[in-house]
């Protein structure tokens, strides 16, 4: 079948994260999740306490490494895994759980450098957030830039300040913004975190999330739902005072559409995300990955839509 989308290599009509990484380094390459013992701002009273009302106790890291082992342990075990999958693999260390720049440059480099000395890891990717991202921090990471590749991912979620504040993100999208043209002006590359489902948006502000994401000087993006899981100041709220969740139909409609204004240049790391099972509370039907990304390539198909398309059919 005729796929009209450049970036692919299958029947996907988005920029996917398969394309990039053999297209960029000619082989297959996997992505080891690493929790560098990390926290946040907004856990440990800086800028306020709890964390985001979404996140798990392990910083969103759930499927990361065990705290308790050293990193390089973590690596080993991860790399272990996957090339019984995957024997000539080569590995992105990916600092997932919590905000892996909130810490003097000194511990940063104690973390990331050895990673950057390593035959087979291609790169090293960091997730973080937007205020916590400062000038010597942006120049260390370009400097390591010449050594292995960088990724900086920031979490974003959302655009709109009030559903920030709800969930406790701790900034505004202003200090995102700034966060992202500190990075960009050292060359780095920036991954976007957004979450479709947050508590009382709009199918419209979701959208306009993904407009205004799609005008930065960002190089990925990455989407998923709203997962209530147990254990969170999120599943408290939702027992208490139950708020509606996306329908899995809407869901895949939102994404067709926020992928629509997002730039073919731009890298789709992720449509769809992974709960622990046995914590997630709703939405229930973000367990089936695989169809759900079937069902969007599907609707993608169906309307003859590929990404960017909105902004090709616009008017300059």
């Amino acid at each position: 079948m005729y796929n009209p989308f450049p970036y692919s290599l299958d029947n996907k009509r988005y920029h996917t994260y398969n394309y990039f990484l053999k297209t960029k380094y000619h082989q297959k390459i996997a992505k080891v999740a690493l929790n560098a013992d990390f926290t946040c701002p907004n856990r440990d009273g800086t800028v306020g306490f709890g964390g985001c009302t979404f996140c798990s106790a392990k910083g969103s890291g759930d499927f990361a490494g065990d705290v308790n082992q050293t990193l390089m342990t973590q690596f080993v075990q991860g790399v272990k895994m996957m090339t019984r999958k995957w024997p000539d693999a080569q590995f992105i260390a990916y600092f997932q759980a919590f905000t892996n720049t909130y810490a003097p440059v000194e511990r940063l480099q104690e973390r990331f450098e050895p990673f950057a000395q390593m035959d087979n890891v291609v790169g090293i990717a960091i997730g973080t957030r937007a205020d916590c991202i400062d000038e010597d921090i942006a120049a260390y990471l370009a400097d390591l830039n010449t050594r292995t590749d960088v990724y900086v991912e920031l979490g974003l979620q959302t655009i709109h300040d009030e559903t920030a504040k709800r969930v406790n993100r701790g900034h505004d999208y202003e200090t995102f913004k700034q966060a992202v043209a500190l990075l960009r002006r050292y060359h780095l590359d920036v991954c976007v975190h957004i979450i479709n489902g947050l508590p009382y948006e709009t199918f419209d502000m979701m959208l306009e999330t993904a407009k205004a994401v799609g005008q930065l000087d960002i190089q990925a993006l990455k989407i998923h739902s709203l997962y209530i899981i147990e254990q969170t100041v999120l599943a408290n709220e939702y027992r208490e005072h139950p708020f509606p969740v996306m329908t899995r139909d809407d869901y895949i409609k939102l994404v067709v559409e926020q992928l629509r204004y997002i730039p073919a240049r731009v890298v789709i790391e992720r449509l769809t995300g992974d709960a622990v099972a046995e914590d997630l509370i709703a939405p229930l039907w973000s367990r089936n990955k695989t169809t759900i990304l079937n069902d969007i390539d599907k609707l993608m198909a169906k309307n003859d839509i590929i990404q960017g398309d909105a902004l090709i059919l616009s008017p300059q």
